[in-house]
């Protein structure tokens, strides 16, 4: 099933961008947003603030599709290099490139080639030299051991169906020291199996998301120390915007799991030496 969900999830985001919609497929406005009518995404609304991305291209901004600002909850210092997994249209690798300044530098990693020309265009458009972009799978991030400082992702981790291969690749890249500071959809309680295996609910960013517990340990196995998952939002089943979650539940069973999926800001350290 794994390749299944890989492909699913790289045609919904190629869609995304080139019909400048949503993973969750045409009419929808965010990676897991709310349908055309509706003003505001469930989770991407309010993410950024305006001064934090006043001056990069409008096309960035609005292709973000992300669940939380990992770029605002991250510490980020002159000359570190940081490394977005899943960088989408960009705009997380931008302004980590511009909080790191010249001497810095900034990766972002995608596995989708719409995405990546996206990317690179906003990047011309923003004149911002620091950032180079990658093609591949963030269970196999291509670059060598001990060469990041900063790891962020932006709603992406739970799209991977091997979890345990992406964390332990985050950790190989990471320096002595390193951090990850990620936001991602959490769960705090399981969801039914039928939305476990819907495709349509991995590509919108639900079935594939970790339990609380086990995104800690999970880090921990990997060998991260100072783990924290802090609950950054959360979201009413209830209401009506929840048809952006692509969960094929009747009323009853959304209910039932109602204040089970939320977004947090995951943070870990690789060890010293």
């Amino acid at each position: 099933m794994s390749e299944d969900i890989r492909e699913v999830v790289r045609q919904k985001y190629a869609r995304a961008i080139t019909q400048k919609t949503s993973c969750c497929g045409a009419g929808s406005t965010g990676c897991c947003g709310g349908s055309p009518d509706q003003t505001t995404d469930i989770i991407t609304k309010d993410l950024y603030r305006i001064e934090e991305i006043a001056g990069l291209p409008e096309d960035a901004v609005a292709a973000s599709l992300g669940c939380g600002n990992p770029t605002a909850l991250a510490e980020l210092f002159s000359g570190e290099v940081v490394l977005d997994l899943g960088s989408g249209a960009g705009l997380d690798v931008l302004l980590s490139a511009k909080r790191v300044g010249p001497t810095g530098k900034a990766y972002g990693l995608d596995m989708t080639d719409e995405m990546l020309a996206e990317a690179k265009a906003n990047q011309a458009r923003a004149g911002i030299n620091n950032v180079e972009f990658l093609k591949g799978h963030i269970e196999d991030i291509p670059l060598p051991d001990n060469a990041v400082d900063v790891i962020i992702s932006n709603c992406v981790i739970n799209l991977s169906p091997d979890k345990d291969r992406v964390l332990k690749e985050a950790y190989r890249v990471l320096k002595p020291g390193g951090r990850l500071a990620v936001s991602d959809i959490v769960l705090t309680r399981p969801l039914p199996e039928k939305v476990q295996q819907d495709l349509n609910a991995w590509a919108g960013c639900i079935a594939g998301a970790l339990l609380d517990q086990e995104y800690r340990d999970k880090l921990a196995t990997v060998g991260f120390v100072n783990i924290s998952v802090e609950t950054t939002r959360e979201y009413d089943l209830t209401d009506s915007q929840a048809n952006g979650f692509s969960l094929d539940l009747s009323e009853a069973e959304l209910l039932q799991i109602n204040g089970s999926i939320i977004s947090a800001f995951i943070r870990a350290k690789k060890a010293d030496r």
